[in-house]
């Protein structure tokens, strides 16, 4: 059985307040409620509603026949209860229909599988927790943040109890062989991994509206018949990518709806594949090898691997800061405290101090909401400092509460002089980029 696996991730990052302004020691909320409600109901007025919409007519037009999966951090399901309640109900429509597979992920959409299991566990814990209270489904496939994945990140998977985990059908890790069958964790082999064919889920991700590719426009038809050129060997195509695609990051007018309202229609009246959800795949697939990976991938940029987020000494800091206080703040025993701190691990917030300056710079500025990543560094790093002195408060510390206070100063006259050189380098790396001839996969 020939069969395709169509998943979402549904991730709508929230923002911080700027502080560039700002006392630190004073104003304690870091959000920008404004810009997150802003953002929250446009994407849901161009993408969720309608996209969910258009789901739920699909599963009503086909029934069984069409299945899909999504996955939602408990960062995204907090925006929606707060800004857009509705886009909710319609995920609790389709999970009435049993055509819809919730999976699970980490509550705030972070690193800590690189960082600290213990916090890795209890985030999966809560994100899982949520799942079940909405939807009624208690996660047995699972999805890590932008599709990490190693060895290790698996094992510690497969120990909390889940069956089966995405990631990327990297080059680097396949070699010669296809992302399109079903693999297990190299180290623990009850674990099945699936493996995201890039290419085509990349065509609609991220080609659909691309005027100047060889195959604009992408027509379902066009499409099924690049599914069945496919080796007729392959078991399973994994399509994943961001649910924003649809409305959001393609815009309607491309016809990226249409697109996607004719797709099923297509696969069933001129190919054998069928759709199953991850956990269906897991469960009817027989695993052809482990696939061996050492260090950690992603589905980010065309490296795959960490250096969206962790690819330069501002990432690094931040992150490396954010994790050195979580013992401090969970001896607080503070929920609110707590629940900042894990905000603030949201991978986001690295992603934003990228500098990144080939063919991948355009997707960080587009996603970005700072003017460079310095300033993200600046903003991120001030507001940690200022969250530092609320941890300390709580533990009647005034000596670290005043180093606290005064470390952003220090900060903005170490980067203006990081600025200052990096831009030379900065110059230097966008004249040989502009003599590569790079494109997004």
């Amino acid at each position: 059985m020939r069969t395709i696996c169509l998943y979402f991730q549904v991730h709508q990052p929230f923002r911080l307040k700027r502080y560039r302004f700002f006392d630190i020691g004073k104003d304690h909320f870091y959000y920008d409620d404004f810009s997150n409600r802003s953002i929250l109901r446009k994407v849901a007025e161009k993408c969720y509603l309608p996209a969910n919409q258009l789901m739920f007519d699909l599963i009503k037009a086909y029934g069984k026949q069409f299945k899909i999966a999504y996955s939602l951090s408990g960062i995204v399901i907090e925006q929606m209860e707060q800004y857009a309640p509705e886009v909710i109900e319609s995920f609790k429509k389709l999970a009435k229909t049993g055509c819809v597979e919730f999976l699970g992920e980490t509550y705030s959409h972070s690193l800590a599988s690189l960082q600290n299991s213990n916090e890795f566990e209890e985030q999966v814990k809560l994100q899982t927790d949520l799942i079940n209270k909405h939807f009624g489904q208690n996660p047995t496939v699972f999805r890590n943040t932008e599709l990490i994945y190693s060895d290790n990140i698996g094992k510690r998977v497969a120990d909390m109890g889940f069956k089966a985990m995405l990631t990327e059908g990297a080059k680097h890790v396949l070699g010669w062989r296809s992302p399109n069958f079903l693999y297990t964790n190299a180290i623990e082999p009850r674990l099945k991994i699936l493996l995201k064919n890039f290419r085509m889920s990349d065509d609609i991700a991220f080609r659909f509206s691309d005027k100047n590719w060889n195959e604009w426009p992408l027509t379902a038809e066009k499409y099924v018949s690049w599914l069945n050129d496919s080796d007729e060997k392959d078991e399973v195509i994994n399509l994943f990518m961001d649910y924003e695609t649809f409305g959001e990051h393609q815009d309607k007018a491309t016809g990226i709806f249409e697109f996607l309202r004719e797709l099923p229609n297509r696969i069933f009246a001129d190919s054998s594949f069928k759709f199953r959800t991850p956990g269906e795949v897991a469960e009817n697939h027989q695993p052809i090898s482990p696939i061996h990976v050492q260090y950690p991938i992603s589905w980010a940029d065309e490296e795959r691997d960490l250096s969206a987020w962790l690819g330069n000494e501002m990432q690094d800091e931040a992150y490396s800061k954010i994790y050195q206080m979580g013992e401090k703040v969970l001896k607080t025993k503070n929920e609110n405290l707590i629940k900042t701190w894990r905000s603030l691990q949201t991978s986001d917030h690295f992603y934003y101090m990228c500098t990144k300056w080939f063919s991948d710079g355009d997707v960080h500025i587009y996603f970005n909401p700072y003017d460079t990543p310095y300033e993200a560094f600046i903003n991120y790093m001030n507001v940690v400092s200022d969250f530092e002195i609320l941890v300390d408060n709580s533990f009647g510390n005034a000596k670290s509460v005043k180093k606290a206070a005064s470390k952003p100063a220090a900060e903005k006259i170490k980067l203006k002089t990081e600025k200052t050189a990096t831009k030379k380098v900065a110059k230097k790396e966008t004249a040989a980029a502009k003599r590569k001839t790079g494109k997004l996969l």
